[in-house]
């Protein structure tokens, strides 16, 4: 009588930050399957990047499980922004070191 041997256990790879192509190539030589529920198209997508997976890197999952992969931000998971920003100023502020500095032929030089 065979017995076969159960099906070995893999960790799961580090896929944030991946490109959508390279997850999937890490996902098979891993052993392991990928899912995307916001992208229905994932088998087409290429340069969309993981911004968060499940289970976590270094999981032990049997071969074949699936590994759920994520390319947008939840709602309030942040996505970048860094609130809003005032236009930048050309150039130093007024004043500054020209100020400190006596000038040659300064009417009122500097007392220290």
């Amino acid at each position: 009588m065979r017995i076969t041997p159960k099906t070995p256990e893999v960790r799961v790879p580090r896929l944030v930050g991946l490109m959508a192509v390279d997850a999937r190539e890490t996902a098979q030589a891993r052993g392991v399957l990928l899912a995307a529920p916001d992208r229905p198209e994932f088998h087409l997508a290429v340069v969309d990047y993981v911004v968060r997976q499940y289970p976590q890197p270094g999981t032990e999952v049997p071969r074949g499980a699936v590994v759920t992969v994520w390319f947008d931000f939840g709602e309030g998971e942040g996505g970048g922004g860094a609130g809003v920003r005032e236009p930048l100023r050309g150039g130093p502020p007024p004043g500054g070191l020209q100020r400190e500095l006596d000038e040659p032929g300064d009417p009122f030089p500097v007392l220290r």
